[in-house]
């Protein structure tokens, strides 16, 4: 057992609030200043905690898959998000998805993004989303949990373990963000090209089919 919240360390997100409402809601009234050129950057927010993950760890992999609904995955071998259990035996998982990341959100100096952008973090994701579904794999279990343009619709719904570990984060897009041609799978392998430490993967299901794009 972990002991009460309060006392947790934060070094990325609060993890004494599960949601922040007023936050997600800030990011929801500026589509465009928070995803500038639209849904591509929403797949960066999430790769690049794949690539966090990789860094200083041999045989990083990551497979973003566009699936023909529209939603987008991006799957990653680490050793998936923070999971914690508190003083009542409540597992806790870091709340990535609906609060801010203390690094990056109001940073001046935030990491550019290979669009050329700031990264915020994966709560622009969740509430730039019509839905969001965040799977996580650690050593100690496995959850899933779904999102609704950023809020928590799940508890953590337990799944059985499979031996791996990682994080799989699938999200359709908000409605604002997409337009024909919206997503172009040549912009992604451009921009997802040559990560030092990650294999990264390109799979096309609207038709262009698997590309490697390291």
């Amino acid at each position: 057992m972990d002991g009460s919240r309060s006392g947790w360390t934060n070094t990325t997100h609060d993890w004494a609030r599960e949601v922040d409402l007023a936050h997600l809601a800030r990011i929801r009234r500026a589509p465009q200043e928070f995803a500038p050129g639209g849904p591509g950057h929403l797949v960066l927010e999430v790769l690049a905690y794949a690539v966090d993950e990789a860094s200083g760890r041999p045989g990083g992999r990551c497979l973003i898959t566009l699936h023909d609904d529209g939603s987008v995955s991006v799957a990653d071998n680490g050793r998936g998000t923070d999971t914690r259990v508190d003083e009542q035996g409540r597992t806790v998982r870091k709340p990535v998805m609906a609060t801010k990341d203390l690094r990056f959100f109001d940073a001046p100096d935030a990491e550019r993004l290979a669009d050329g952008h700031p990264r915020r973090g994966m709560s622009v994701v969740a509430a730039l989303s019509e839905w969001l579904i965040h799977t996580n794999r650690r050593r100690d279990g496995a959850w899933s949990r779904r999102y609704e343009h950023g809020v928590p619709v799940t508890g953590l719904i337990p799944l059985d373990a499979d031996g791996t570990s990682g994080t799989l984060v699938r999200f359709l897009p908000a409605g604002s963000l997409r337009s024909p041609g919206w997503l172009s799978a040549d912009d992604l392998t451009r921009w997802t090209a040559h990560r030092p430490g990650l294999e990264v993967r390109l799979d096309d299901q609207r038709g262009a089919g698997d590309q490697p794009v390291r």
